[in-house]
């Protein structure tokens, strides 16, 4: 074997060799990007409520997305910021990167409700 051989099978097993998370175990920051993408989703479905009947209380729909979506964006920020290593570590930055996604699907969608119903009240 040549050295270089060697050199480049030791430099590609300590790249590959990086320590992850266990897949049960419940971080901080799995807890929280769990917690932000879960707001970001009751906000979704809040709005998607209020788009598709719009009823007296669809307002009330639209203004609690508009509540949970900004939540969710904020506590995947604050997750993401915090986060001490990358996706597949367990600090929850993958979950962070998706609540924020949702939060802000959320806050587009109540934005987009709330507009609705201002027209038909």
């Amino acid at each position: 074997m040549s050295v270089r051989i060697v050199l480049a099978a030791s430099a590609a097993t300590h790249v590959w060799a990086r320590p992850t998370a266990d897949v049960f175990a419940m971080s901080p920051g799995r807890l929280g990007a769990v917690v932000a993408a879960l707001a970001g989703l009751a906000g979704v479905a809040l709005a998607g409520r209020a788009l598709a009947r719009p009823t007296a209380s669809a307002r009330h729909f639209a203004v609690a997305s508009l509540l949970a979506g900004p939540f969710g964006i904020a506590l995947g920020g604050v997750v993401a910021a915090t986060a001490d290593g990358g996706i597949g570590t367990g600090n929850g930055l993958g979950g962070a990167f998706v609540s924020m996604l949702v939060g802000s699907l959320a806050t587009l969608l109540g934005a987009l409700a709330l507009a609705r119903t201002r027209h038909t009240t």
